[in-house]
Formats: structure tokens, C-alpha cells, sequence
């Protein structure tokens, strides 16, 4: 398993570096789209969407979110769908904390669970495109860069959580969500998030003052791809699937690579912003 995931990842690799640093904004913003519905297709399977053609029709749909987003992000208003996400991460908490509800396949749970999908991944989807074409700090051009540091937070907690999980973790974090989950993978998170922060920061040239806003930053966007990571899990739980597909050998499906992304990707731009980085 450990095998088939490094070869998976040094595969991807090359090819998300490209798309961050080679494709112009509006390129960008239609590959990462694509990415996304494909993780959403996976998702309207366990939300239980009856058939195939209510759920391309679900597809549609957040295809059309995306559309519109697209238009908001290139105005001053684009914090809004991106603070939007941050609140329902937040409200996700006290999902999380009542886990046997929506799991049902009633059509009011699944109604329930289309519409969390849609407020996984919208926000998360404009706040890397605003990300990615700096549009928050327009006079840095440093968009590129801060879309490759977030990722190396993220890569790196996930690096930290496994390495820790398999050496330490003896205490389940949430056993009734995701049994494989540890305190000790959650605090070999944080510590490597932690380390990639200070360095990260470091090579983005933030002044030396401003360092620990950015470790700070680092850190809480681990804690809520955290949450991601349990909300998916819970999902999964609900439908009775181990993986949400079988796109990435050793990874599993492509919604299994993007839960913490899309949970950490609205308080770390949003973050950024506030500190005026």
C-alpha cells in the first residue's frame, strides 16, 4: 500500500506543478473545475443519488456554482463564497460531533448531503483560484508560489499524521468516524505544518516579525483539514464505502485527496489575507 501510494504521488507531482505554474488563470480555473466534479461525481454516489442521470444533473449544477463563482472572484467581493465555506467548515464541527445524522438515504438526507457538497467544494474552488491569481494581494505576483507553499502544508501534515499515526497512535481520534485516525497523527501533523511554515515563509521572503502569523496559519489550516478528512470519512462511513473511488491506487478515489484540501483552503486564504500577505 505504502508502495503504491509514493509511486502515485511522484506521478501527480510534476503534473499539479505544471498546472500551478504554467496555466493562466482562466486555464487553471477550468482544469481545477474538472478536477473537483470529478470528486463531486464520487460524492453524489455517496450522498446515494438513486441513478446516473440525476446525478450528471447534480454535476451540472455545481458545474453551473463554479460558472457563477468565476464571475465573483474577479471582483472584491470574492471573500464572500470564501468566508461562506469557512462558516459551514465550522458548522461541519457540529456534524461531526452528531454523526449518525443525515445517515439515512431518505430523500431529505440526500438532499441534505447534495447541498453539503456544494458547499465543500465551491468555496474551496474560488478561494484557490483567487489564490492561485493573487487577486487578494494583487501587487505581490507571488500567487503561484502561495498555491505550491499551501500544498507543501498540507503534503507535509499528511507526511506528519501518517509517520506519527504509525509510530504513536495508541489514542483514536474520532473511533466512531474514522478508526484510523490518532491524536498522535493529528500532533505529527501540526509539528511538520509547523516546520513547512517557518520555512516556507522564510523563502517567500516574509519579514522575519510576520513569521509567526504565517506558522500560525499553517498550523490552523491543518486543524481544519482535519475536519475535512473526518467529514469525508463520516461520509464514507454513511454509505459503506472504504474509499470514495478507486481513481488513485493506494489513495483511493479522487475525493479522498481532495477532503483536506477543500476544508483548509478557506481559512488559509482568508487568513492570508487578514495578514496582509
Amino acid at each position: 500500500m505504502l508502495k503504491q501510494r509514493v509511486i502515485t504521488a511522484v506521478i501527480a507531482a510534476p503534473l499539479i506543478i505544471a498546472l500551478i505554474f504554467l496555466a493562466k488563470a482562466s486555464v487553471f480555473a477550468t482544469l481545477l473545475g474538472l478536477i473537483f466534479l470529478l470528486g463531486m461525481w464520487e460524492w453524489t454516489r455517496m450522498a446515494a443519488v438513486p441513478n446516473r442521470f440525476l446525478r450528471a444533473g447534480c454535476l451540472a449544477g455545481y458545474a453551473l456554482a463554479f460558472a457563477l463563482l468565476w464571475h465573483v472572484c474577479k471582483t472584491p467581493w470574492w471573500w464572500l463564497p470564501v468566508l461562506v465555506g469557512l462558516v459551514w467548515w465550522l458548522l461541519a464541527l457540529v456534524w461531526l460531533a452528531h454523526h449518525r445524522f443525515g445517515a439515512g438515504t431518505t430523500p431529505g438526507h440526500v438532499v441534505l448531503k447534495l447541498v453539503a457538497g456544494l458547499l465543500v467544494v465551491a468555496p474551496a474552488w474560488c478561494a484557490l483560484v483567487v489564490l492561485h491569481g493573487d487577486l487578494a494581494k494583487p501587487s505581490t505576483g507571488y500567487g503561484h508560489w502561495w498555491v505550491l507553499f499551501f500544498a507543501c502544508v498540507v503534503v507535509a501534515a499528511d507526511i506528519g499524521a501518517y509517520s506519527a499515526g504509525r509510530r504513536w497512535g495508541h489514542v483514536k481520534l474520532a473511533a466512531a468516524i474514522s478508526p484510523g485516525k490518532t491524536r498522535a497523527g493529528v500532533y505529527g501533523a501540526l509539528i511538520c505544518s509547523g516546520g513547512v511554515g517557518l520555512v516556507g515563509g522564510a523563502l517567500l521572503r516574509i519579514p522575519a516579525g510576520r513569521l509567526p502569523g504565517v506558522v500560525a496559519l499553517a498550523l490552523v489550516t491543518v486543524l481544519f483539514s482535519v475536519i475535512g478528512d473526518l467529514f469525508e470519512s463520516l461520509m464514507k462511513r454513511h454509505a459503506g464505502v472504504k474509499d470514495s473511488g478507486v481513481l488513485f491506487p493506494g489513495h483511493g478515489g479522487m475525493l479522498d485527496r481532495m477532503d483536506s484540501i477543500v476544508a483548509a483552503l478557506p481559512i488559509f486564504v482568508l487568513g492570508k489575507f487578514l495578514l496582509g500577505l
